[in-house]
């Protein structure tokens, strides 16, 4: 359980929130998790609990049927998430869609969906990376020209989380492909339209329990009505929405860091050799202390960019230096507590070997670590 007593971010309003958000994961989420990682996704149904129990898209405003809460909620269920080990895709539909219909969303649409995002009816996903186009979002090649009323929206995206569950997508497609980025507009692409397909559910080296796809869309008719915000503005508004979005990885990187601690802690005072336990080597025990310098650390400077975030004043290089930060703390804790587990490290029947074949794409999504490097090198 995460230790909350040195945390500055939070309320006692929020405290108490997450005490509901581990009971219900307690409840829905980790006695499924084996299964889900099988499986390959999780179950459809997952999707009502959470939202019959608060859990999705308490940002959105009162008035389309949310809670109106502040950004805090979303990072308290972030946190849980990543600390359960759990890679549910319930914080892309949260923090990653959801504002770009609250933001830049006609009226109708946000009244025809965000309810049906906030009671699970209706999972959400962002198509943005296609085979040949991933942090340079530049060099996208899919494509929603105009035909009388509608668009016709022709392409393949890959890496799509929420791709098999999805009932809403946002496209990322160019309108006006000879003006590079400001030729990209969000289309909303409804999944029951003709032409759209879902591909295969990707064979990856970690995020098991989490369905990633392929789509493709051949001729998808859609009303120009289905644009999100103006023709054009895509690129600025994605490049807006970054900030949270690697906000939202920074967290759960740190909450999947923490349990991969605290899961090395746990093994070596429980496993003995010659003659005492792992933990009492001082090997073991530098290790963990140096770890735990990082971490203590790490908690201090999200509750930081989190209180920053939540006063609208977390700037897209503290953003990316967050992402890159606390993603490359998970990967050292990760690797290290694996290390400390020995040869148990590598069976799948322990926790770590999931936390750590998870936190490999962390320093890759949300644009890769180099790439927070050149953002971050740009504001210096």
């Amino acid at each position: 359980m995460l230790d909350l007593s040195r945390r500055s971010a939070y309320t006692e309003e929020h405290d108490l929130f997450r005490d509901q958000v581990r009971k219900f994961f307690d409840r829905e989420l980790v006695p499924h998790l084996d299964r889900w990682e099988a499986q390959g996704e999780i179950d459809k149904g997952f999707w009502r609990k959470a939202g019959e129990a608060g859990l999705l898209c308490p940002t959105v405003p009162e008035a389309y049927g949310g809670l109106g809460l502040d950004f805090g909620y979303n990072a308290v269920i972030d946190e849980e998430l990543g600390y359960a080990g759990s890679t549910a895709g319930i914080g892309l539909h949260s923090d990653i869609v959801a504002p770009y219909l609250v933001h830049y969303g006609s009226e109708d649409f946000k009244a025809r969906w965000l309810p049906k995002m906030i009671s699970g009816e209706t999972p959400t996903a962002i198509a943005m990376t296609e085979p040949g186009a991933g942090s340079d979002l530049q060099g996208i090649r899919t494509t929603a020209l105009k035909d009388g009323d509608d668009y016709v929206v022709n392409g393949s995206k890959t890496y799509i989380t929420n791709g098999q569950h999805a009932g809403l997508v946002i496209v990322a497609a160019k309108t006006d492909p000879a003006e590079g980025a400001k030729g990209i507009s969000l289309i909303l692409v409804e999944a029951d339209r003709p032409g759209f397909q879902r591909g295969r559910n990707l064979d990856k080296i970690g995020l098991h329990g989490q369905d990633t796809s392929e789509l493709f869309f051949q001729d998808v008719r859609v009303p120009q009505s289905n644009r999100i915000g103006g023709e054009g503005a895509g690129f600025a508004y994605m490049m807006t929405q970054l900030p949270q979005e690697r906000l939202n990885i920074a967290i759960g990187a740190q909450a999947a860091a923490q349990r991969a601690f605290d899961e090395a802690v746990k093994f070596t005072k429980e496993r003995k050799a010659f003659g005492r336990t792992v933990f009492e080597f001082q090997n073991t025990r530098f290790t963990l202390a140096d770890l735990a310098a990082k971490l203590q650390v790490g908690w201090a400077h999200l509750d930081w960019a989190l209180k920053r975030h939540i006063d609208g004043k977390l700037t897209p290089d503290e953003a990316s230096a967050a992402k890159l930060w606390h993603t490359e703390l998970q990967w050292e804790v990760c690797d290290a507590s694996l290390q400390l587990h020995g040869g148990a490290g590598y069976m799948n029947e322990y926790l770590i070997a999931r936390l750590w074949r998870d936190a490999r794409v962390t320093r890759i999504f949300g644009g890769t670590n180099e790439i927070m490097k050149e953002v971050v090198s740009r504001a210096i």
